[in-house]
């Protein structure tokens, strides 16, 4: 098990699985669907597709919160609730492009999510 957000709880991650596709809940509903997902290591996240309900926005949401996971439901369970999800920064391609980018990104922002990761 990993002590970092951006990584997923051993219990709830198989390599195996494409995610993406996937319904995203939050407490309060379901938050939208998976539009990507990453599995590098101590660097995994989804993003997803929040729809209508944030204007059509995607949010990063780490690994770390996914709290639950159905494969066969094809569907994701994080411990956030809507309004943080909907406070979550937005995502933008372009500060995700390679690794630099990203690492900045995952200290910008790891501070944020790290309360709802359990660790």
């Amino acid at each position: 098990m990993s002590d970092t957000v951006w990584s997923y709880r051993d219990s709830e991650w198989s390599q195996d699985r494409d995610l993406v596709g996937y319904e995203v809940e939050a407490d309060g509903g379901k938050i939208g669907t998976v539009d990507e997902a990453s599995n590098e290591a101590s660097a995994q996240w989804l993003v997803v597709d929040t729809g209508f309900w944030i204007f059509g926005k995607k949010r990063v949401i780490p690994a770390g919160t996914v709290v639950g996971m159905d494969h066969e439901a094809r569907r994701i369970v994080v411990s956030m609730t809507k309004d943080q999800v909907k406070a979550a920064p937005d995502y933008d391609e372009s500060d995700w492009a390679d690794e630099d980018t990203r690492s900045q990104q995952r200290a910008r922002h790891g501070d944020y999510y790290t309360p709802y990761s359990g660790r």
